[in-house]
């Protein structure tokens, strides 16, 4: 099989060089950039399309998550995450057939990890890479959730939310925000859940892209994707890319690609602005 294109981010020097170190031996991984901080992760991540990720979980600004919220799911590689997280979060990883190294990082895990991704590399689609995540960062946000209830000895009810208009019901843990439509700059799908970005906060919804896409403004929200919605009030540049799909570049740092079935959708906006 051919190499897998790999990117290393860690925000600590000694971790990046041992990885480094480490991953230039082996014959099936070609790394072929270093990052030092998730917003780098993110741009490296859009600009080379690697196979695969080594990805620091605890970074400061945007951590490990945040890189995978923010990328189309389309997008994200296969992902090994280097953490010292505990026990319970390592058990969602699993679940969820997320591989991880928990540090400090030896050899031997890497090379377990390295053939995790050989194999879910030669079996899986794309779009299952963000989605597993997603659902590993639920599972832990619920134990997380639960514990808390046990310690508090109180117990969540589901409030009656009612129907709002032009809003979105955002849950986490025991927080419910009502985004504002209008806030919304792309939403993409991961599964049974959908990432929500707004004012360079990603919020998680479980929710599937046809659902939320019936409760979205028509006339400002439009699918550019299998997987992505976009807001055409926020589109700052049109990028053209291979074989007839294009970019959108929304803000500093998100970029969305546009699929060739939906180009006509950006198309139509440009005539008409």
């Amino acid at each position: 099989m051919p190499k897998l294109r790999t990117i290393i981010v860690d925000d600590e020097p000694l971790a990046l060089n041992f990885l480094r170190a480490k991953l230039s031996k082996i014959p099936e991984i070609e790394v072929i950039a270093e990052c030092k901080n998730g917003r780098e992760a993110i741009e490296a991540t859009m600009e080379l399309a690697p196979d695969l990720i080594f990805l620091d979980i605890q970074m400061p600004g945007v951590d490990g998550f945040g890189v995978i919220k923010n990328l189309q799911s389309d997008i994200v590689p296969l992902v090994v995450f280097t953490t010292a997280f505990e026990q319970y979060a390592l058990d969602a990883f699993e679940v969820h057939a997320v591989d991880y190294i928990l540090k400090p990082i030896d050899e031997e895990r890497i090379n377990r990890a390295i053939q995790r991704a050989i194999l879910r590399f030669e079996t899986e689609e794309d779009i299952l890479n963000k989605s597993r995540i997603i659902g590993a960062i639920d599972t832990i946000n619920e134990r997380e959730k639960k514990e808390r209830d046990v310690t508090r000895g109180t117990s969540t009810q589901n409030p009656n939310t009612g129907n709002i208009e032009r809003k979105i019901i955002i849950k986490d843990r025991d927080d419910i925000t009502l985004l504002k439509q209008t806030d919304i700059e792309w939403v993409d799908a991961a599964g049974d859940y959908v990432c929500v970005h707004a004012k360079g906060v990603t919020h998680i919804k479980r929710s599937t892209l046809k659902n939320l896409l019936e409760d979205l403004d028509p006339t400002i929200f439009k699918r550019v994707h299998r997987s992505t919605i976009v807001n055409l009030n926020y589109i700052q540049k049109v990028i053209p890319h291979a074989k007839g799909e294009f970019f959108l570049k929304l803000g500093e740092y998100d970029q969305v690609k546009v699929s060739r079935n939906y180009r006509d959708v950006i198309k139509n906006f440009l005539t008409e602005i």
